[in-house]
Order: structure tokens, then C-alpha cells, then sequence
């Protein structure tokens, strides 16, 4: 039998980086979610796998629009991976008071952020409470110079604090 606080330890020996995850529809409903489970999965076509709550609205909107962004936080922004943790809300050309921009893909892209990434669905896979989704690569942008390596610019969730974790 598995232990469980020992399966605890070891899910959040993992190492994550933190996304502000973004969709939206045509007649204007948008979402936002933090997210950290995410992976490059493939170099061509170029892929990334995000995992998003079943019961989320942005898992209902990426269904329907087959689309999402992929919104890269930067160190020192802590504030706005806990921003998005609780439901988005539009307001103008902001969500959740974070100024935005449509993109391509018809996602949001995050003006705070250091870049971005947007992906059209190409394939999912429900299982538990989460359903992985498939995305391939269609626009990527940097907002801001990146000095040193590109991974040293992304907010690690260790960096929200020593009791902040996701799952496990």
C-alpha cells in the first residue's frame, strides 16, 4: 500500500514553472487560470501538453474554441500567479486589473508577462480530474529581453514561498 505522505513528498519533488493560462471565445468570454503542469512534448510539429482542471471554465472554453495561450510568468511576479488562482473576471481590456491583448489564436496574451505561447488544440485525454491537452505551437513572442538562460526568467513555484504547492 502506498504511503501516502511519502507519495506527497515525492509529487512536489517535482520542479514547476508557472503559466497563466488563457482562452477565449468569439462572443467575448474570456478565462484565466494559473497552471503548472505543463511540457514541451515535441521539437516538429512543435507541442506542448498543458493539464487543466475538468470542472474549470477554461477547460470548457479550450474545448470549444480549440485554442489557448500559454502566458509565461516571470520572476518577481509572484503576485500575479496568486492573482490567477482565483476565477478571471474582464474588465475593458484587462482581467483580473492585468492588461491584455487578443492574439492570433484568439487567446489572451498577458502584457506583463516576459512571453508567451499560443497553441491550437490538436488532442486531448481525459483522465481523473484533470484532461490533458495537446497544443501545437502556432505563435510565440518575448515581451521583454531574456538575459541568461531562458528557463532562469520563469517564476518557479518555489519562488511563491516554502509552504505554497500544487497537488500531491
Amino acid at each position: 500500500m502506498m504511503d501516502p505522505g511519502q507519495k506527497k513528498t515525492v509529487l512536489r519533488m517535482i520542479p514547476y514553472g508557472l503559466y497563466v493560462l488563457t482562452a477565449a471565445a468569439p462572443d467575448g468570454r474570456m478565462a484565466a487560470a494559473t497552471i503548472n503542469w505543463i511540457t514541451h512534448a515535441s521539437f516538429e510539429p512543435p507541442l506542448v501538453v498543458v493539464c487543466v482542471k475538468s470542472e474549470s471554465f477554461i477547460h470548457a472554453l479550450i474545448e470549444e474554441t480549440r485554442a489557448f495561450a500559454l502566458n509565461i510568468l516571470g520572476k518577481g511576479k509572484a503576485s500575479r500567479a496568486f492573482t490567477f488562482f482565483k476565477p478571471s473576471t474582464r474588465d475593458g481590456q484587462t482581467l483580473r486589473g492585468d492588461p491584455f491583448r487578443i492574439g492570433g489564436s484568439g487567446a489572451p496574451l498577458l502584457e506583463s508577462t516576459p512571453a508567451f505561447l499560443e497553441c491550437n488544440l490538436v488532442d486531448s485525454l481525459k483522465r481523473g480530474d484533470h484532461t490533458i491537452f495537446a497544443g501545437e505551437v502556432v505563435n510565440a513572442g518575448i515581451g521583454v529581453p531574456i538575459q541568461g538562460r531562458p528557463d532562469e526568467a520563469t517564476l518557479w513555484l518555489r519562488d511563491l514561498g516554502e509552504k505554497i504547492f500544487y497537488g500531491g
